[in-house]
């Protein structure tokens, strides 16, 4: 395994902005405007090898196209997503390799294809197994590495319940052997028991084969149980991020706090939770300010003037909200990036 303090995944003020503008016909005679969805707004991260990165926050905030960012499906409209070499068997420097976790494991296997060319597909285009006999042992291999059986290689994807497609998704994924996972909502379409059977085994196969993983979820009851560090996200930014004790223990920023009180407790069922009034704002039109400036129940004018830093409010947590007090040796604006 390689070293534990090496970063594998390192972005720098990454943006994806789409243009949802009128033909040009359109905004000529109707005189309108260009518009600039802002998808993800200029985020900065590192992910450490052997580790979780989480990404989290509402649907519609920009965690799937960051998630398309990092795979290289999007380019960023500026910043940079940069993978760094790890070593091979030799200790020789090599590039990477990352492979995506879908959210719908449905929609995500080839129906027409049996599960042996599934997963055999990565082996072949990239050279990786060679001759009939090998493919389909290794096939077989990474099935059992997932907790399927070697028949199940002959099947075809809606002979399986979700979960087994998921464990099919996976066992494809792996075929790469890849150093870095990104997972897109991989537990969404399951149902609860199954969901903790998928990421127990997520678990079990990182803390073999030394996996890291970019998990992206709006279930913060799944990324407790998986993840090292977080990073909260509203509206294209990050709000907030640290390690996962910290945050889920001491959240700082307000959404945090928002998020973190959804989710249930068994301990405290009927506890008292403030609701968050007021509505997210248009991705198209942000305010000038800060974006929860609009549903934050500590709002202070100068909240609505521009958008906060995000800064360091002690050695491992960096938080964007005014309220907030940065560390005394922060000079400044920090990169939301993970010690």
């Amino acid at each position: 395994m390689s070293a534990p303090d090496a970063i594998l995944l390192e972005a720098v003020d990454a943006a994806c902005h789409f243009d949802v503008s009128a033909p040009l016909i359109t905004r000529i005679v109707e005189r309108r405007p260009r518009r600039i969805l802002k998808a993800v707004d200029g985020v900065s991260f590192q992910v450490r090898r052997g580790r979780t990165f989480s990404v989290v926050g509402e649907s519609g905030c920009g965690k799937s196209t960051l998630a398309r960012l990092v795979v290289g499906l999007e380019r960023p409209t500026s910043g940079s997503i940069r993978l760094h070499d790890v070593p091979d068997a030799e200790g020789r420097p090599r590039r990477p390799r990352l492979q995506m976790i879908f959210q719908d494991p449905y929609a995500s296997l080839n129906p027409r294809w049996r599960v042996e060319d599934i997963v055999a597909e990565p082996l072949v285009e990239l050279g990786l197994v060679t001759g009939a006999a090998a493919i389909s042992a290794r096939v077989r291999a990474l099935l059992g590495l997932v907790g399927l059986a070697a028949s199940d290689a002959a099947k075809f994807p809606h002979e399986f319940s979700g979960g087994q497609r998921q464990r099919i998704s996976i066992a494809r994924a792996l075929a790469t052997e890849a150093d870095l996972l990104v997972c897109d909502e991989p537990t969404s379409a399951l149902d609860v028991s199954v969901q903790a059977q998928v990421l127990n085994l997520m678990r079990q196969l990182q803390a073999e084969l030394g996996l890291t993983y970019l998990f992206i979820s709006h279930n913060l009851s799944v990324v407790r149980h998986l993840s090292d560090d977080i990073a909260v996200m509203y509206l294209g930014r990050f709000v907030e991020s640290g390690p996962a004790d910290a945050v889920f223990t001491t959240p700082r920023h307000p959404y945090s706090r928002l998020l973190i009180e959804t989710v249930p407790d068994v301990e405290a069922p009927n506890r008292d939770r403030a609701p968050m009034a007021g509505e997210v704002p248009n991705p198209i039109d942000r305010p000038a300010g800060c974006a929860f400036a609009s549903r934050c129940p500590q709002v202070e004018p100068a909240c609505r003037l521009a958008p906060p830093p995000l800064v360091a409010v002690d050695a491992d947590t960096r938080v964007a909200c005014r309220l907030v007090p940065a560390r005394a040796d922060a000079a400044g604006p920090v990169a939301a990036m993970v010690p």
